[in-house]
This record gives C-alpha cells, sequence and structure tokens, in this order.
C-alpha cells in the first residue's frame, strides 16, 4: 500500500476519563506484577459512564487502553529496546512508547469496582494519563497458547533479561 496520506482521514478520541497511579515523572515499562499497594492504580471513569462498568468486577483481569500524551515523538522506525543489549529491531516489532499514534495498553488485574472507579494491580501508566477504553481479559480467547517471543528468543542470556522485560528483582 503507498503512503496516500491526501485519503487518510483525522481519527478523533475522546477519554472516557483518567489514569491515576503515583508516577509523576517515571513509569515503568511494562506493568509490574506485585501487590498493589492500596488503592494507588484507579481507572476513574467520567461519572456519566459509570453505568458502563456493570458487572466488570466478575472479570480477573482486563485491558486498559490509554493515551501516552507524555510521550514524544517516534525517534525513527528502527529503535533499541533498553534491555536488548544493543540489539536494533523495527518499531512495530518494539513495545517502545515513542510510536506513531501513542496509545498505550496494559493488561491489569482488576482488585474492585466502586462507583465510577477501577482498582487494578500497578500499571506502566503516569499519573493522570487519558484512558481511553476498558475491555475484559477473557481467559478462553486471550491467552495464546502458542504465542513465542519473538526476536528476543535470540538474545543471549535471554532469561535474565525478562526479568528486566518483567520489572522481577533479581540480583545480577
Amino acid at each position: 500500500m503507498q503512503d496516500n496520506h491526501s485519503s487518510v482521514k483525522e481519527i478523533s478520541l475522546r477519554p472516557i476519563g483518567v489514569i491515576r497511579t503515583p508516577y509523576k515523572d517515571w513509569a515503568p515499562y511494562q506493568p509490574v506484577e506485585r501487590e498493589p499497594d492500596k488503592d494507588l492504580f484507579r481507572l476513574i471513569l467520567f461519572d456519566s459512564l459509570a453505568e458502563g462498568l456493570r458487572d466488570l468486577d466478575r472479570f480477573a483481569y482486563i485491558y486498559v487502553l490509554y493515551f501516552m500524551n507524555r510521550s514524544s515523538a517516534p525517534a525513527g522506525l528502527r529503535v533499541i529496546p533498553p534491555w536488548a543489549k544493543g540489539k536494533g529491531v523495527g518499531l512495530f516489532a518494539s513495545r517502545s512508547p515513542e510510536r506513531p499514534n501513542p496509545i498505550g495498553l496494559s493488561i491489569v488485574r482488576l482488585i474492585r469496582v466502586q462507583g465510577n472507579e477501577v482498582i487494578t494491580s500497578p500499571l506502566d501508566a503516569f499519573d493522570e494519563t487519558p484512558l481511553l477504553d476498558i475491555k475484559p481479559y477473557i481467559k478462553d480467547l486471550d491467552a495464546k497458547l502458542d504465542a513465542n517471543l519473538g526476536w528476543i528468543e535470540d538474545l543471549e542470556d535471554r532469561e535474565h533479561l525478562m526479568l528486566h522485560i518483567r520489572g522481577i528483582a533479581h540480583h545480577g
């Protein structure tokens, strides 16, 4: 497909609320699964959308989509992930936060729903990030048993690097 930006329409998205986290100046690259600090990770929907949360609390995990409003423009179509020991890959083969469309996606544990708020396990977003959508994570639809690590499988010391990627504390 050729680039023909004159035929491409602009897309407009409106936030459905805001994400509250303790991350003011730094956020992890991936959600760090750990015991949540009391109510530090919250999705606050606009009051008019609270009814849309009905029965969400029946799911263990949810997808959170958000607008990475503090992300800078893409550095280019090749990136070097900070944990990949200098290996360059295509932007779309990475999880770099610097994207052509700065849309973030996290899978988090749903702790509880109260009113227009969803309390979650930690997620990798700055405080006051615009929330775009919430969707349930459905075990039999979303877990792909044949998923692989792609180019990450070729890296030396892959197991050690995976600890970094997952944000798991370790020695070495």
